[in-house]
């Protein structure tokens, strides 16, 4: 099965990035989120082929130890939650 993602925008309310941390983010999201896709999959509703135009991930709980690679996988998760079997 392939499956394509286009995240065109990915909103972080509240959340200070620097930018010299922004490419490190953006990699440990597409990192975990292809790695959790990978081993379990599409939520049946999307596995069909469907445009979803927005997806509300909620909230998630940040401590002040994380690292831009601790929060991309923090948020690739909370996304996951979203759209996949889990």
């Amino acid at each position: 099965m392939n499956i394509n993602l286009h995240i065109e925008r990915l909103i972080l309310d509240g959340l200070d990035i620097a930018p010299g941390q922004r490419h490190l983010l953006q990699g440990a999201v597409e990192a975990e989120l292809t790695r959790l896709l990978t081993t379990g999959g599409l939520s049946p509703d999307l596995a069909g082929g469907v445009s979803v135009p927005r997806i509300s991930a909620g909230g998630m709980q940040l401590t002040s130890g994380n690292n831009a690679t601790q929060l991309g996988k923090q948020i690739a998760q909370s996304v996951y939650g979203g759209i996949g079997h889990g």
